[in-house]
């Protein structure tokens, strides 16, 4: 795998430079830097997104690194050998969560974020010499040089048949270079999909038809969250972040010589087998 690889003098890339790149004020971000034990994070298998986030939002109440009251924005590393530290993920804190305080923790309600996710797992910067404060804050990031960005490793599409996807997935699956082989099979082939709203379970049975195929219309929903869809559209006035509870799937896929009438056919089945008029989200 090619690496870019930079200096840590004076005058390189910084952690900063990236954060201003995104639009992300250094006031707002704090910096965590994890390390594996066997009290906590044991190994890479336990580095998942939600593992992380059951870990890091439990803090001591008394003499943490982590400040009284800290930003809204965490980006979460891990060492990577000496002063290497390797992204992980990035999560929102909503603040603390009072009612579950002891009298030896203090507990934040943390929250997934895309902020960088692209360069989840493939950025890495050199932690300042004091690596012992593992957590520091984002104005510190100016002193964080990135000594590397991986290239991406490519993603392999799964078959139509086990695509199951959600909105922040489908997010990368339109634009990630590592997705390039999903973007070649949805491109090729017209489809009945399914949307499921995975905070009520109501479902949406929608098609791809024409030159439109399936890459196209997800593409839509990448977009805006509803992809012109009426009910969609409806939850997206009321709370535009609602898009994130959305789980996409593949029910059909039709060549491109399949005519109009097939795919119209198929998707009126799917929408009577699934219900989707009377109990879901289709208004037709």
């Amino acid at each position: 795998m090619r690496q870019i690889e930079t200096s840590s003098l004076r005058g390189d890339l910084t952690l900063a430079d990236l954060l201003s790149v995104a639009g992300i004020a250094t006031d707002d971000v704090l910096l965590v830097r994890h390390t594996y034990s066997p009290d906590g994070l044991t190994g890479p298998q336990d580095a998942t997104i939600e593992n992380v986030l059951t870990y890091s939002r439990a803090q001591a109440l008394r003499q943490s690194k982590i400040p009284r009251d800290p930003p809204a924005l965490w980006l979460n590393f891990m060492a990577d050998g000496k002063r290497r530290s390797r992204f992980l993920t990035a999560y929102e804190n909503r603040g603390e969560v009072l009612a579950e305080r002891t009298d030896a923790l203090r507990y934040f309600d943390l929250h997934p974020s895309g902020v960088l996710v692209s360069l989840r797992n493939r950025l890495v910067i050199e932690w300042s010499n004091d690596t012992i404060n593992w957590a520091k804050a984002g104005a510190k990031a100016d002193q964080m040089p990135v000594v590397e960005i991986a290239d991406p490793a490519r993603v392999p599409f799964p078959g139509f048949d086990k695509v199951l996807v959600t909105y922040d997935e489908l997010l990368a699956i339109a634009e990630d270079s590592r997705y390039v082989e999903w973007r070649t099979a949805l491109a090729a082939v017209q489809g009945i999909y399914l949307v499921a709203d995975a905070s009520s379970g109501e479902l949406y049975v929608g098609k791809a038809d024409g030159t439109e195929r399936l890459l196209g219309r997800w593409s839509a929903y990448a977009r805006d969250g509803h992809g012109g869809n009426v009910a969609l559209r409806e939850l997206a006035e009321i709370d535009v972040t609602h898009r994130r509870h959305f789980v996409f799937s593949i029910l059909r896929v039709f060549g491109p010589s399949a005519t109009t009438a097939e795919v119209d056919a198929a998707e009126a089945h799917y929408k009577r087998a699934l219900l989707s008029r009377q109990y879901g989200l289709n208004r037709n």
